[in-house]
């Protein structure tokens, strides 16, 4: 996998949209240039383009995309998925995927750290510095519990839970030479295993 610098070097400048968190993240990264950031706390339909306004720029302009596949906001990732694939059938262009949670493990460096984020139903996504992107029921999370402020949660925190900012223009300098980035052709939310359904079969109603 790439790091954030090869992918400025191959593909800049880059349009980086990360809707995980309650607020919108938008960045145009040059590799010749100051990145610059712009945000909003708006639904992710509107503040994305409330954001590319804001730094008067146009997708097609763009070399690259970089998104926040997840974990974070469902709906969030989704909208920003889908505009995506949109404006990759108008001008056809890399798309790379990152997970939030592994940013924030990756630039903190504290190798007892558990970064979380609610998986619903009692249970939590969880990164260590050293492993890979697990879910875990409340009562298995053990040691320092460190959550990004501005994620949503349903269940309970955990006891002891500590936030820490998730501020890219912050977080990405520290971590832009770790392979944490992903070539996809598909953009859509990450999950950790696809979802099954029970099978209905159609019954003619009979008076019992």
């Amino acid at each position: 996998m790439p790091s954030l610098r090869q992918l400025l070097a191959a593909h800049g400048p880059l349009l980086l949209i990360d809707a995980a968190s309650a607020r919108i993240q938008v960045g145009w990264l040059r590799p010749d240039q100051p990145s610059r950031w712009a945000g909003s706390d708006e639904e992710s339909g509107v503040g994305v383009f409330r954001c590319l306004e804001e730094l008067a720029v146009q997708p097609a302009e763009a070399g690259a995309f970089v998104y926040c596949d997840g974990p974070g906001s469902v709906l969030g990732i989704r909208t920003v998925a889908m505009a995506l694939r949109t404006w990759c059938v108008l001008t056809p262009r890399p798309v790379f995927a990152y997970h939030s949670l592994a940013i924030v493990a990756q630039a903190l460096n504290r190798p007892n750290a558990t970064i979380i984020a609610d998986a619903r139903r009692e249970a939590w996504h969880c990164i260590t510095l050293d492993s890979g992107l697990r879910r875990l029921p409340t009562a298995e999370l053990t040691g320092e519990l460190v959550m990004p402020s501005g994620f949503r949660h349903w269940s309970a925190l955990p006891a002891g839970v500590t936030p820490t900012p998730y501020a890219l223009a912050e977080l990405l300098p520290l971590v832009a030479d770790r392979d944490l980035f992903r070539a996809t052709d598909a953009p859509d939310a990450f999950l950790h295993e696809e979802p099954s359904y029970a099978t209905w079969t159609p019954q003619i109603h009979r008076a019992p």
